[in-house]
C-alpha cells in the first residue's frame, strides 16, 4: 500500500544518491520495528524504480554499509541483495530493483489477521531455503524478522541483511535498540553474541510465528497444530535444541525434491510458491501498490513537494 505522495514525500529525504523517493515501503503507524528506513523512489528521468534503504539515526553508517555489501553473496530466487550501494564517503544507502511486494507485517494487517497454514509453510520453505545457502556460504542473516520478509506474487523476498551486527557490535547488550524487533531477536544475540546460524533458525521461528498467529510470542494454541512443536523448537533459548534448517526444509516442502539443473539447484520452494499461495487481499494490495507507483509523479526535488506546477496561463508572459 502506498500513502499520498505528498504525505510520504513530505517525510522522506528529497534525493538519495540518485534517486528521487515516490513514498515509504512501510507503514509509519506499524508497531512491528523495522531496522532501516526503505523508500520505493525513482530516478529523476524515470528510467529506474528502485527499493533504497538507508540507515536509522544511531546506527553506524560503517557497520551498515559493510552489512549491505556483504549482502550482495546472498544466492537463491528468495534473497533481495542490495544490488547498488552510495560510493565510499557519501551519505549511506544501499538499493535493490523494485518488485511489486509488502512487508510481512503489512500483510497481516491487510489481510486482517494471521495468514492461512499454506501461506505459512510455503513462506517457511522459501525462507530456510534462503537461509541454507547463505549458511553454506558461511554467512549468517542475522536480521531475519517480519519487517524483514517481503510478499510479492511469485514468492518472499528476504531482505535487512546484517540489522543485528548494523545495530551494536558483539559484546554490546542489543536489547531495547531502535529498529530490532525484540520478539525475533535470539536472546544470545540480544546479550551482545555474535551472530551464529542457529540464530537464524530463532528468528526464522519468531517469523512465521508471527505470519500465523500474528505476533512472535504465541500460545501453543495460537498455532496450527501440524505446526506447533516446530516452531516452537524454533525459539528454544537454547541455540543447541533448535532444529536445524534441513529439518525445517523438509518439513515444509516434503514432497518437493530439489535436482541439478547444471550449475543450479531447482527450488523445493517453488513447487508451493504457485498461484494462491498469498491470499486474494494481499494480491490485491500488491496489485494497486503496483499501479500506484508506475502513476506515480516524480517531483524534482529543487521544486518544493507541496507545490504544484503553475498552470499555464498562470505565467507570466514577456
Amino acid at each position: 500500500m502506498l500513502t499520498s505522495d505528498a504525505e510520504s514525500a513530505a517525510r522522506a529525504p528529497r534525493r538519495i544518491g540518485p534517486y528521487i523517493p515516490i513514498t515509504r515501503l512501510d507503514d509509519r503507524t506499524s508497531r512491528s520495528p523495522v531496522p532501516e528506513n526503505r523508500y520505493i523512489a525513482r530516478t529523476p528521468d524515470g528510467d529506474r524504480t528502485v527499493l533504497v534503504s538507508v540507515p536509522l539515526p544511531g546506527t553506524d553508517p560503517q557497520r551498515y554499509m559493510n552489512e549491505a555489501d556483504a549482502s550482495r553473496y546472498l544466492l537463491g530466487p528468495w534473497a533481495s541483495p542490495a544490488t547498488e550501494l552510495a560510493a565510499p564517503g557519501d551519505s549511506p544507502w544501499h538499493a535493490r530493483p523494485y518488485l511489486p511486494a509488502l512487508p510481512l507485517t503489512t500483510a497481516l494487517a491487510v489481510h486482517r489477521g494471521p495468514l492461512p497454514e499454506h501461506t505459512v509453510r510455503a513462506l517457511g520453505a522459501a525462507l530456510a531455503e534462503t537461509l541454507v545457502v547463505a549458511h553454506g556460504q558461511n554467512l549468517t542473516h542475522a536480521g531475519v524478522s517480519p519487517a524483514a520478509v517481503l510478499l510479492a506474487a511469485d514468492g518472499p523476498r528476504l531482505t535487512c541483511f546484517g540489522a543485528v551486527r548494523a545495530a551494536a557490535p558483539d559484546g554490546t547488550s542489543r536489547s531495547g535498540l531502535p529498529g530490532l524487533d525484540a520478539g525475533s531477536l535470539p536472546p544470545e544475540q540480544a546479550a551482545g553474541g555474535r551472530p551464529r546460524p542457529l540464530g537464524d533458525v530463532y528468528a526464522l521461528g519468531a517469523t512465521l510465528a508471527y505470519a500465523a498467529a500474528g505476533h512472535t510470542a504465541p500460545e501453543r494454541d495460537e498455532l496450527p497444530s501440524s505446526l506447533r512443536s516446530l516452531i516452537g523448537r524454533c525459539l528454544s533459548r537454547d541455540p543447541g535444541a533448535r532444529p536445524q534448517l534441513a529439518e525445517l526444509l523438509d518439513e515444509f516442502a516434503p514432497d518437493s525434491q530439489a535436482r541439478p539443473s547444471g550449475f543450479q539447484t531447482v527450488s523445493r520452494a517453488s513447487a508451493l510458491l504457485i498461484p494462491g499461495w498469498l491470499p486474494a487481499r494481499v494480491i490485491a494490495a500488491i496489485a494497486h501498490q503496483s499501479a500506484a507507483v508506475l502513476a506515480a509523479e516524480i517531483v524534482p526535488p529543487e521544486r518544493p513537494v507541496w507545490a504544484p506546477p503553475l498552470p499555464v496561463s498562470a505565467h507570466r508572459q514577456d
